[in-house]
Parts: structure tokens; sequence; C-alpha cells
């Protein structure tokens, strides 16, 4: 007897859990969802994408399309090795994408309230 009502309070407790669990993954997959970045690229990537850009003067006109940016900013990939990451206030990364078989890296400062693009540059 006691071990079916052990038993019992297991299976409610499980259930109660799952149900949690369903909503909050519900929540994480949803459009708006929850985003986990456990990993220093997208971290860093998560935190840039959360302030204001601000282009350089000498930045070239036709790079100079927030849409561009926004896609390097949501799935770029930044050489770390290249980077400057200590330097004070703002941080120096090199963000790399592929676009139409083209590797594109972008140079950026991220502030504490803003990111500053830099210069893009195309490799063939």
């Amino acid at each position: 007897m006691a071990f079916l009502r052990r038993l019992g309070w297991y299976l409610v407790g499980l259930s109660i859990g799952i149900v949690f669990l369903v909503f909050f993954l519900k929540k994480k997959s949803g459009e708006n969802g929850i985003e986990f970045c456990y990993f220093p690229n997208c971290r860093v990537l998560k935190d840039m994408r959360s302030k204001p850009l601000v282009f350089d003067d000498g930045l070239p006109s036709e790079f100079r399309d927030t849409l561009l940016i926004r896609s390097f900013l949501e799935d770029g990939d930044i050489d770390f090795g290249k980077s400057d990451t200590k330097s004070e206030p703002c941080k120096v990364y090199y963000i790399q994408k592929t676009i139409s078989h083209q590797k594109v890296e972008l140079q950026t400062e991220n502030c504490p309230d803003q990111v500053n693009i830099i210069s893009v540059l195309q490799e063939n």
C-alpha cells in the first residue's frame, strides 16, 4: 500500500513537471520565444542586436543597409582570433558571413550604448 501511495505522488509530480515543460518549450520555440545563448559567438551577437547601429562616415552607401547588417548579427561567425575583445570602452569584432558564394567580413565596435559599423570587406 505504501508503494502505491509513493508511486501515485511520483506520477502527480511528474505530470505537473511535464505540463510546465510543455508550456516552457512552446514559448521557447515561438516567434518571440526565449533564446538561450551559451556560446561566446551567440552571446556577443545577441548583445550587439540589442543596441542601435551607427554607420561610419567612410562606409560605402551600399553597405549602409540595416537589413544586411542585421543578417550579420543574426547568423554571422565572429573571428575571435582577429578581434580585440579586451579594448576599452569599445570592443572590436570581425564578423564573417558567406553571401552568394562570397566571403564578406564586417568590422564592428561594440560599445556600451551602440554598435559602430566600421567597414565591410569582400574577399574573392
